[in-house]
């Protein structure tokens, strides 16, 4: 079977459940191998990319055109763009990936017991990866990477607008893998688009380990709702940056800028800003001003509205909304303790940020604030796997269990208990 094939499938549940019984068998494969021909496949992975760039952006090219000829708004379009840079990102990821040490077979904690053997724990990979995803092409190649480094095979269900792009990266990934030595299985794209795949792909007990959710609240909501395969998840990126009354404020207004407008559709993106009373008068003007040359909509609380014009009146929903958009809404705050106070009622555990000078305020903020990525001075647009040194992510987690931020190698393996004798009994 061709589990590339976009031709329509009869039978999806025999199709999924064909998929899942070669990605059992390709991972059972993986785990038995060391890290050499893994990396080996991840570096001729990056080098299939690059050499097919070309034809990678012809075929993100289709995506886009379809997509704007079905009304894509503009994130939607820019999350789905295959940039150069973007396609090189790819090839670099793959490339660091490859370079980390490898944590599969890693033994920690092997302590000798009264009795006389000696417990400790091996890292070992969880099994069968099964990614759902939207728009972005390039979690093809993340996925991917990330899944085969860390010894687990995986079934990749992309979104419908990505089709084209995701199955030219798919054929990159097939031909390393098989230069590697490995099972062209260890990475299946689901070749169909219709919705009935990802309802049989959750519900895939006995083949699928895990799952990793990346799209919208719809579709994490019905993931929750439906499946029964364990997930790491997250559902909305409603990050905050506070602005100290202490803060410099050149520092303060180049991180908040960067965190709204470097990139708007995603989920580290700045959606709410939070001004301490003191530095707003002095703060809000000159950010109006920057984030006007941007094009970004400010909707803004009673007291920031009358420190300045032409902000929206911002509603209760606003400080819910993840805009992945032009948008900001802007809030003053008195104090740190009324920043905290938003930040635990409307944030959604993602990324957090102060702009502080106050070493006792900053490590108050660290301490208090209950989300997967905590910042001090620093844009939250780097709550990313590659600039945390992962090399790439499968996802950020805003769960607790068993991943939490962005998820790389480590959140991809689980550990075993492991127990050396020399011929012990129990007594």
């Amino acid at each position: 079977m061709s589990e590339d094939s976009t031709q329509p499938i009869d039978d999806i549940p025999a199709y999924m459940r064909a998929l899942g019984e070669a990605a059992r068998a390709a991972g059972r494969h993986l785990a038995a191998t060391d890290s050499g021909p893994r990396n080996q496949a991840l570096r001729l992975i990056a080098e299939s990319i690059r050499d097919a760039a070309p034809a990678l952006a012809e075929a993100n090219q289709r995506d886009l055109d379809a997509g704007k000829a079905a009304g894509l708004d503009a994130a939607l379009l820019d999350r789905l763009a295959l940039t150069e840079a973007r396609i090189e990102a790819m090839a670099e990821g793959l490339e660091q990936i490859a370079a980390l040490p490898d944590p599969v077979g890693a033994v920690t904690d092997l302590d000798p017991m009264p009795s006389g053997i000696r417990v400790g724990r091996m890292r070992v990979p969880l099994g069968v990866v099964g990614i759902i995803y939207e728009s972005r092409p390039n979690v093809t190649a993340d996925a991917a990477g990330l899944c085969l480094k860390s010894g687990n095979a995986c079934l990749l269900r992309g979104g419908s607008e990505a089709l084209h792009s995701n199955q030219a990266i798919a054929e990159c990934i097939r031909g390393g893998l098989e230069a590697a030595g490995l099972p062209s299985t260890a990475v299946q794209v689901v070749g169909t688009t219709d919705r009935a795949a990802v309802g049989e792909l959750i519900t895939l007990d006995d083949y699928v380990d895990v799952l990793v959710p990346r799209g919208g609240k719809g579709l994490i909501e019905r993931i929750m709702r439906d499946a029964t395969v364990p997930m790491i998840k997250h559902l909305d990126g409603i990050c905050h940056c506070y602005i100290d009354a202490n803060a410099d404020a050149d520092m303060a207004e180049q991180v908040v800028v960067n965190a709204k407008t470097q990139r708007y559709g995603t989920c580290n993106t700045l959606e709410t800003l939070l001004i301490s009373a003191a530095m707003a008068p002095e703060m809000l003007p000159r950010l109006k001003a920057r984030f006007d040359a941007h094009g970004v909509e400010l909707r803004g609380c009673e007291r920031s509205r009358s420190l300045v014009d032409g902000l929206t009146a911002a509603t209760e929903a606003d400080w819910d909304t993840e805009y992945l958009a032009a948008i900001l809404s802007i809030r003053v705050v008195d104090d740190l303790d009324e920043a905290i106070r938003h930040i635990a009622r409307h944030s959604s555990g993602h990324t957090d940020a102060i702009v502080t000078n106050d070493y006792a305020h900053a490590q108050r903020f660290l301490r208090e604030v209950d989300s997967s990525s905590v910042m001090v001075n620093a844009s939250t647009r780097f709550a990313d796997g590659f600039e945390y040194g992962l090399g790439a992510e499968i996802g950020i987690s805003t769960d607790k269990l068993h991943a939490r931020g962005p998820v790389g190698l480590e959140g991809l393996t689980t550990q075993k208990y492991i127990v050396l004798g020399e011929g012990h009994v129990r007594e």
